[in-house]
């Protein structure tokens, strides 16, 4: 059982690790603000998420695994409420999403 507890934390850690890669590419790799919030909350907390749970099978008491899922449901409700009010702001200010290339929005077709 511990062979099985150790092999699903470590795919859990190493998918984890790998979303979060991904994510850190996507916002290089993202033309415009909404794109690389998109990649970074999306990838980052599914990767996070997916770290904390490989954590949370390794966790030696109850009291460290509660602390872990605590940290787990903090990030899964603030991650996406900080890209929303995030989003907000820029809207706010007249950042517009980037539609195509040029930037031209009537050429969508």
């Amino acid at each position: 059982m511990s062979a099985l507890l150790d092999g699903l934390s470590w795919v859990c850690l190493l998918a984890g690790g790998a979303f979060c890669v991904v994510g850190a590419v996507g916002m290089l790799r993202m033309p415009d603000l909404f794109t690389r919030m998109h990649a970074a909350s999306v990838v980052d907390t599914l990767g996070a998420g997916l770290i904390l749970f490989g954590l949370l099978l390794q966790a030696p008491s109850w009291q460290v695994g509660a602390k872990l899922a605590v940290i787990m449901v903090l990030l899964v409700f603030t991650s996406p409420a900080a890209t929303h009010a995030l989003a907000k702001a820029a809207v706010a200010r007249g950042l517009k999403p980037q539609l195509d290339k040029t930037g031209d929005e009537s050429s969508s077709s």
